[in-house]
């Protein structure tokens, strides 16, 4: 099958271990960064929502009318607007793109945040409301009689859109959450279903979840599975290792100094979202797993959103990729802590690697498969 890889859209260059040099949003540096995963390699960046953050859309389609190549996966909150209103932003963004658009879902796990922007539901509200809104979406984007809607969360009536998506019958939908309430939506609604990266043993555990409750609402196929991961990559392992103590010291030191790491947990001592709480358990439970998974990156944020490590030379993170490749993950995500450099490192040095291994496993598969049906017909 083939391998993808997503980067991340920032607008501006702060990270964990560097606050930013200007403004939120700066307009350079947006396209100076989305560029550069261009250039080498990346198939799509994520255009991330916070509530106090620039707007992702008209980001996402400044970049979609400056590049020609590089996919779009736009975060979205259904607390923010009506989904009549966003079916038609995502279906004029994909014309701007000619078809280069996947939405990403975002339920939201901390109250606070979503409080922020006058969200009050509770978690698994939250959840109900989200797979509404996606199939709402969903029939809006494909649909060209006008229709009524009574549901739960929306209620409208004698809808039409007059702006459809390029891509048919519609673009993606990405999704991600490790509750049970985020596995039966993402697992329901969800063409792609997006985790953290956490070890072999544990990441295989949630894909067969995933699939369970893909199959428990009715569905014939599975999302596709998406992993994120913090690399730290060196031309020796000795370095990496040095890269990565310096790049744990680096947030240590932000945090003793009261600095604003990350606005996802919002200064609260344990996260409410389940990704986090599991990412800081898997911490506690060790530091290195399997081939180059490293959790001190995670621990020293409190498991704020995707933040454990793949540590090594570029050709150990590329084979600890294709460990998870090889578990079913078709959709590799990847954000260093110097943005900038590390997507252009990436995109240099480890990318061709596992593209070039993909291949080489799905050539054998082929070959196999065409020696069972010779042996069969035979």
């Amino acid at each position: 099958m083939p391998v993808e890889f997503l980067g991340i859209a920032a607008t501006h260059d702060g990270s964990e271990t560097t606050p930013r040099s200007g403004a939120a949003f700066d307009k350079e540096y947006t396209l100076r960064l989305a560029r550069a995963h261009e250039d080498h390699d990346w198939d799509r960046v994520l255009f991330a929502y916070g509530s106090g953050s620039p707007d992702p859309a008209p980001t996402a389609a400044y970049i979609a009318s400056r590049l020609d190549r590089l996919q779009i996966l736009l975060a979205h909150r259904p607390n923010v607007s009506y989904p009549t209103f966003a079916a038609k932003t995502f279906a004029t963004l994909d014309q701007i793109s000619e078809g280069r658009l996947t939405v990403h879902f975002i339920t939201g796990g901390n109250d606070h945040e979503q409080g922020r922007e006058g969200d009050t539901l509770t978690k698994d509200e939250r959840y109900a409301r989200t797979r509404e809104y996606i199939r709402i979406v969903k029939k809006i984007w494909t649909t060209h009689e006008p229709f009524d809607h009574e549901g739960d969360h929306y209620r409208f009536h004698d809808f039409v859109s007059d702006v459809f998506p390029v891509q048919q019958p519609r673009p993606n939908v990405s999704f991600g959450g490790s509750s049970p309430a985020a596995y039966a939506a993402g697992g329901a609604e969800a063409d792609v279903y997006c985790l953290w990266g956490e070890p072999l043993a544990k990441t295989a555990e949630q894909i067969e979840t995933v699939k369970a409750a893909a199959k428990a609402a009715g569905r014939t196929d599975v999302p596709r599975i998406q992993v994120a991961f913090r690399p730290i990559i060196a031309p020796t392992e000795e370095l990496a290792w040095e890269k990565a103590h310096r790049t744990v010291g680096a947030i240590k030191a932000r945090k003793e100094k009261g600095e604003a790491i990350t606005k996802r947990h919002n200064g609260q001592a344990q996260p409410q979202n389940t990704g986090s709480q599991r990412l800081i358990a898997i911490a506690e439970a060790g530091e290195r797993y399997d081939r180059a998974l490293w959790t001190p990156t995670a621990a020293a944020t409190g498991g704020a959103g995707n933040s454990n490590a793949l540590v090594g030379t570029p050709e150990t993170v590329a084979q600890a990729l294709l460990d998870y490749y090889d578990l079913g993950v078709d959709i590799l995500s990847a954000r260093g802590y110097d943005l900038l450099g590390d997507a252009i490192d990436f995109g240099r040095h480890v990318i061709p690697i596992v593209r070039e291994e993909v291949a080489k496993r799905d050539a054998e598969r082929a070959a196999r498969g065409a020696q069972t049906l010779t042996a069969v017909n035979g």
